[in-house]
């Protein structure tokens, strides 16, 4: 079996997870919905990604360079809710548990901190293929025929999804190279990254399918500013012309909001990540005190289990 590299995005999963998930609680009485949620999601792609290296990462609770760069960037959001707080520990628990490493680095974005490691291994280690575990849509524009992004389901096994460079275009409208140029002429009201006001999804479609990049929209617009004669199917007109005249600045600046770091200067050793043997007596002991008694049996085989299997068979 080829290596393959598994990389968590374990912010975006906690989330995910603590909104999907209805209410549940330990034996102690707290609520553990993101952890059981995160958990069963963890599992479910070590046992059908079959990594032989992985890794955790996490945004760091600091501000970012994103924050330093446009204060308003998820000035939107609400902070995190009180009954997650707890459940953040918890899910590093299971994580050292399973001996899984774990990465974050203070200014930066777990986006970053996998975009970074996921360049490291493409120029690295070429003949390794990355899969990104998460359940956000920014990490599309990471896709490459070596590196593909998981989505989990909601529901049912068959609802979890692999994106290749085919898959993001079928679901995007745009190819990998133009997700980020999509997002700053459309904005994202998750992230309160400001696009071009007025534009949505469709027409910021139609102009990179005409145009290709961001660039090359303003340089048309600037044609069209100098004399150029409008096509006969020209996108840049009207109401949309003057949208992008006004609001330049800000689809450049959400450009750079919007756009992952892939040379973030984090320690990163890629040996230190090979699955290696974990102590299933301690995480099952977790799990027992989490009341995870239905996960236990999707815990990954230990040594011993693995020895028994081949002496049997």
């Amino acid at each position: 079996m080829p290596d393959h590299f598994v990389l968590i995005d374990s912010h975006a999963l906690i989330y995910r997870a603590y909104h999907g998930f209805p209410a549940l609680t330990s034996p102690e009485g707290m609520l553990i919905n993101a952890v059981y949620g995160y958990t069963r999601i963890l599992l479910n792609a070590i046992r059908d990604l079959e990594p032989t290296y992985i890794v955790a990462t996490f945004d760091h609770k600091g501000k970012t360079k994103r924050k330093e760069e446009y204060e308003a960037y998820k000035a939107n959001r609400e902070a995190m809710p009180d009954d997650l707080i707890p459940q953040i520990a918890l899910v590093k628990d299971v994580i050292t548990a399973l001996n899984i490493p774990q990465f974050s680095l203070e200014g930066y974005e777990a986006d970053d901190l996998i975009g970074t490691i996921t360049a490291h291994m493409e120029k690295e280690h070429p003949t390794i293929h990355s899969s990104i575990v998460t359940g956000d849509k920014d990490m599309f524009q990471l896709v490459t025929d070596k590196t593909h992004v998981w989505l989990p389901g909601r529901g049912s096994k068959t609802d979890d999804k692999e994106y290749d460079p085919d898959a993001v275009f079928q679901k995007m409208g745009v190819t990998v190279d133009q997700i980020v140029d999509l997002k700053a002429l459309m904005g994202d009201a998750s992230d309160n990254i400001p696009g071009v006001k007025g534009i949505g999804k469709k027409t910021a479609t139609a102009l990179l399918t005409a145009h290709e990049t961001l660039d090359g929209v303003y340089r048309r617009l600037n044609e069209l500013e100098g004399g150029a004669a409008p096509t006969a199917d020209e996108v840049i007109k009207g109401a949309v012309r003057t949208r992008l005249l006004v609001d330049k600045e800000n689809a450049y600046l959400s450009k750079n909001l919007a756009t992952i770091d892939r040379s973030v200067p984090m320690e990163f050793a890629f040996e230190d990540c090979k699955v290696t043997e974990y102590d299933k007596e301690t995480a099952s002991e977790l799990f027992e005190k989490l009341g995870f008694k239905s996960l236990k049996n999707s815990l990954p085989r230990d040594d011993f289990e693995l020895g028994v299997q081949k002496a049997l068979f």
